[in-house]
């Protein structure tokens, strides 16, 4: 069957779009042969710096042949309705319908055969409507035309054959580029035109040209050769797929080179000698096995083969490597000579937030905070609020200002460099982690306060400015610093109540409220002139101590009410606004509580993904969250203790009987609650009415089971707790087996069920066995 070759050539495909124009064309183009018929065996997109490729095997020669049915109007209906009809069905005649018997009366139908198109024809019209509007990120116009491109298309190649045949040329004309049969190869090595047929013959004349049409195959190469070279002088490559991935994006004919530069400049740290040659040259840099230091050798990729073996391509990098070295060099020895502490009165010039103030103010917060939290961690208090003081400041270097990347990082090189307390230097860099699933966390007991004070402040401020993460977009991601404090606490084992963290953050939300009242007070004094008087005249009678404080919230509910009459003041509404928002204590927790229920909740979204993607079962997860003490909530260690308790339970034939047990009397009591009304039976059964021997049989097993869970539970021992429900499960059994829960005597029936109620509340102190799935 045939195959089409498609080729777009233009002046430059950036590194950064090629990947998902490769996608997209592919997508555009199979998507809208499908849609006119037309299935394919398998499609394939390429791109390089200067082409954009696709290849599409095994199309039909022609698209099927349709049959078609429309239905027309009645029988007898207007001229002009017959006429729409005809035009529609593309027939020239009435007497080219047929007429339908229907229960409402006999319809003209019209039978509609279309011979399908030949598969170029549907190209020839849907390769121009992809071109025009292809969604590049970025795009220019040239020329005369209209046509936006990435950069200017230069020609394009459509052919469309059967390896056996001589293809054919797919004939279009966008913005007056006519597609033909003719690419380019390297721009230095064969600029001149290339002829060519089909997909084989394409990528071979390419390879003939130096063009490497395969990014994969580019990447393999400069991975390959670059270790190669590295191997030669003993030195290890410092792997970087990212900047693989980029400088593959740069070359159509990879050839890797080593350069050097002078090793003086190894005085730089190594992460700034790799973030200056990265950034700048797009090079590698190698370092050596034994010390796991840099050496000054690099390695860059050229384009094309120099005829001098690329000496001249090397001395070119080399200059610039030098120089950008040069600059590196200046900078950390110049943001050596300024002490950290001297770099805080420059926070005050940064904005963190226009609603959270600046670095300096959240510096301030953060230390605080650290301090607050460094007792439960097992760390020094007054370290820690240092460390937080300082671990802002290397935002002002010339360093961070340059390689933003390596903030955190030389704030720790410029405290070691002062000689500061090797923990505090520490976390400057460990505070910012982890950085990502996948990154490393901070495990001294420093680096963890201020690292937990930065994430809570973090969340609690943007939790309060109501700036929160929704559906996909998560522009200042917290979900991220969240899921920093889960791996943080789990991963260290702490056992920190989130609500205590968030609470001990609570003067910043507090604050954040407050402004939002202030300016909600002073629109309503400088709205009316009643409303201003009447709040003045109640705060007056306020001053006789907090028994006469007035609720906030009533008393904007008042004002909401009094007529509007010519407005006070602007001093006075902010003078009155600023007097209660001092005053009225209320405020914190009408602020504080609901945040932490809700940035509570946030956190505990964040740990189920977090235990699902290291395989907990989500149903015994939600089922521990959901545990009558509510205690679950809070501590984190906890909850994967219980749920690995619980797992362990339903692994053995006593958990799977228990929850099966559970099942039935839950949806027992489901059924009579709701003629009953609910909690009607949460009283404790009566040992009295016990009519049958298994009766008292499972109440003497739960007198057994419930204090032995709760005192596992306390404890904090769930292996034993979960096992001590296990040991109900021949009781329960025999109570299905042997009694009817609705008995016909009231008494009798109440009784049960308060006993069903009271297996429902022990095994619920453990988990919510209603959330267990299977």
């Amino acid at each position: 069957m045939p195959d089409l070759l498609l080729e777009l050539f233009c002046e430059e495909i950036p590194a950064r779009m090629q990947g998902r124009a490769a996608d997209d064309l592919k997508a555009l183009v199979t998507n809208a042969l499908v849609e006119r018929g037309l299935t394919y065996e398998g499609a394939k997109a390429f791109v390089t710096p200067r082409r954009l490729t696709l290849v599409v095997g095994g199309l039909p020669a022609r698209q099927p042949d349709r049959h078609e049915e429309r239905k027309g109007p009645r029988v007898g209906a207007p001229e002009k309705a017959l006429e729409g009809f005809l035009k529609a069905a593309g027939l020239t005649s009435i007497d080219q319908a047929t007429v339908q018997a229907d229960p409402k009366g006999d319809f003209y139908v019209a039978r509609i055969h279309k011979h399908g198109a030949a598969t170029t024809e549907v190209i020839a019209e849907i390769v121009p409507a992809i071109v025009r509007a292809f969604p590049w990120p970025k795009s220019m116009r040239w020329g005369a035309g209209t046509l936006r491109w990435v950069r200017p298309l230069h020609s394009i190649v459509a052919t469309f054959g059967t390896p056996q045949d001589e293809p054919e040329i797919v004939r279009f004309e966008i913005d007056g580029i006519v597609s033909g049969d003719v690419t380019r190869g390297h721009r230095v090595h064969a600029p001149g035109e290339i002829r060519v047929k089909r997909f084989d013959d394409y990528v071979t004349s390419l390879e003939k040209a130096r063009v490497v049409l395969d990014a994969e195959r580019r990447r393999d190469i400069i991975r390959a050769d670059a270790r190669t070279l590295a191997n030669a002088q003993n030195l290890e490559l410092v792997e970087d797929e990212a900047l693989v991935e980029e400088v593959a994006g740069l070359v159509e004919w990879p050839v890797v080179l080593m350069g050097q530069f002078e090793a003086e400049f190894l005085d730089v740290p190594d992460e700034v000698i790799r973030a200056t040659i990265r950034a700048n040259q797009k090079c590698f840099v190698l370092k050596d096995p034994a010390t796991g230091r840099l050496t000054n050798r690099f390695i860059l990729v050229a384009n094309l083969d120099a005829t001098d073996g690329g000496k001249a391509i090397v001395h070119g990098n080399e200059r610039v490597v030098r120089a950008r070295l040069s600059d590196a060099r200046f900078f950390w020895e110049t943001d050596k000579k300024t002490p950290l502490e001297a770099r805080l009165e420059k926070l005050k010039s940064i904005t963190f937030h226009a609603k959270l103030g600046t670095q300096h103010e959240r510096v301030e917060r953060i230390a605080r905070l650290a301090k607050e939290l460094a007792p439960l961690i097992g760390a020094d208090p007054a370290k820690a609020e240092t460390a937080a003081r300082l671990a802002k400041a290397d935002l002002v270097t010339e360093m961070v200002g340059e390689f933003p990347e390596l903030q955190g990082l030389m704030g720790r090189y410029y405290a070691a460099a002062e000689g500061l307390d090797p923990e505090i230097a520490a976390a400057l860099e460990e505070h910012y982690k982890p950085q990502g699933p996948s990154d490393r966390l901070p495990v001294a007991p420093v680096s963890i306060a201020v690292a937990l004070a930065d994430k809570i402040d973090t969340l609690v401020g943007f939790w309060a400015i109501d700036e929160k993460p929704t559906g996909s977009k998560d522009p200042y991601a917290l979900r991220r610093a969240a899921l920093g404090v889960v791996r943080i606490i789990l991963e260290n084992g702490l056992r920190l109540g989130l609500r205590d963290l968030i609470y001990a953050q609570r003067d910043l939300a507090i604050s954040k409220e407050a402004d939002v009242l202030r300016a909600k007070l002073v629109k309503e004094f400088l709205e009316s002139h009643e409303v201003a008087t009447e709040h003045l005249a109640e705060l007056e009678a306020s001053k006789g101590g907090d028994d006469n404080y007035i609720h906030l919230y009533e008393l904007m509910d008042r004002a909401e009410s009094v007529q509007r009459t010519p407005p006070v003041d602007a001093g006075v509404a902010e003078k009155i606004a600023d007097a209660y928002v001092s005053r009225f204590t209320a405020v914190e927790w009408q602020t504080v509580m609901p945040l932490m229920d809700d940035l509570g909740s946030f956190f505990a979204d964040r740990l189920k993904v977090q235990l699902r993607e290291q395989g907990k079962r989500h149903d015994l997860v939600d089922a521990v969250f959901a545990a009558g003490d509510g205690s679950s909530h809070d501590d984190l260690v906890l909850i994967v203790r219980r749920v690995e308790a619980l797992e362990t339970l339903l692994s053995t034939d006593d958990g799977r009987n228990l929850l099966a047990g559970y099942r039935r009397a839950a949806n027992i009591l489901k059924a009579e609650e709701k003629k009953d009304g609910s909690g009607a039976f949460e009283d404790a059964p009566d040992p009295a009415l016990f009519a049958e021997a298994t009766e008292g049989a499972l109440s003497a097993a739960l007198d057994a089971a419930e204090p032995a869970a709760a005192a596992a539970l306390a404890a904090e021992d769930f292996p034993a707790a979960t096992a001590a429900l296990a040991k109900l499960r021949p009781e329960v059994d025999a109570f299905f087996d042997g009694i009817m829960v609705n008995a016909p005597e009231p008494a009798l029936r109440a009784n049960r069920l308060r006993l069903l109620a009271r297996l429902r509340r022990a095994t619920r102190a453990v988990a919510d066995f209603d959330r267990i799935a299977g």
